[in-house]
């Protein structure tokens, strides 16, 4: 049995719906998870989701901002979205998948969207960096004590935690997503809930890998200056099904893109 599972930031999933529609057809994951959904409850998709196929969906939105999504092929033996922060923000949700989905019943799967945290790297000075700095501490609190169930972990993490995961190291050592207090902190986190990255696991240092395209750039694929902010990591016990990592970056230059791609990892039992 094979079980694939994609993270993708979608950056409105209403104004993105016919890219999902697409990225569900060509990519045919059996789990989706999305991120920055930017959609109140009562606006929600849902039906138009369904009908590609993925009859399974939870999520949590909010106006405009934030909001998280899974969508499956198997049903859910339970639902848990979570608040961090003391705040409502619609940046967690996860499932255990039912019986259906056959070997990996029982598995967890957390979908995470991590705060941005702002443009200056200073808690002290930026409260959206404090903010950032105080989810990811409790994110590592949370994998110390989560148990040894089978876990998968994908997410918009917001950080770029390794040297080549970036466009330029040294040029960004100083710009939020890739400074050492960031790095440290999502690599302390993946450690101490034994967790392994699967994209770097499969495709070690020092090769580049990219899985996001700032706006910004007129020519974002001539340019090519990205950073590695989507991730997908599973529990160790579940290390030896790995088998493949796919980065979606033709997603990138899809009409009205969004700046993230779908990453896709494939398990076999």
């Amino acid at each position: 049995m094979k079980l694939s599972v994609s993270t993708w930031n979608i950056n409105s999933v209403r104004l993105r719906i016919d890219q999902v529609e697409r990225a569900l057809g060509e990519i045919a994951p059996d789990v989706l998870c999305l991120q920055e959904t930017k959609c109140p409850d009562n606006c929600f998709p849902l039906k138009a989701l369904q009908g590609f196929g993925y009859p399974h969906v939870v999520q949590v939105g909010q106006k405009g901002y934030n909001g998280v999504a899974i969508l499956s092929r198997f049903p859910f033996a339970k639902v848990e979205p979570q608040n961090w922060c003391e705040r409502q923000d619609a940046r967690h949700i996860a499932v255990t998948l039912g019986p259906e989905a056959g070997e990996a019943a029982g598995f967890e799967i957390h979908n995470f969207y991590v705060p941005a945290g702002g443009d200056v790297p200073d808690p002290e000075l930026n409260p959206k960096f404090k903010h950032k700095l105080q989810f990811l501490a409790e994110m590592r609190d949370w994998a110390g004590r989560r148990g040894k169930r089978p876990t998968i972990v994908v997410g918009d993490l917001n950080v770029a935690p390794l040297e080549h995961d970036v466009w330029s190291h040294k040029q960004l050592l100083d710009v939020v997503s890739h400074t050492p207090v960031e790095t440290e902190a999502l690599e302390t986190l993946r450690q101490e809930g034994a967790f392994i990255d699967c994209a770097r696991h499969l495709t070690p240092e020092p090769t580049k890998i990219y899985t996001w395209w700032s706006y910004r750039s007129p020519d974002w694929a001539a340019a090519n200056k990205g950073r590695r902010l989507d991730h997908v990591w599973i529990s160790d016990d579940l290390g030896s099904t790995l088998r493949s990592v796919d980065i979606h970056g033709d997603a990138r230059g899809w009409m009205r893109p969004s700046d993230h791609v779908p990453v896709t990892a494939t398990l076999e039992f």
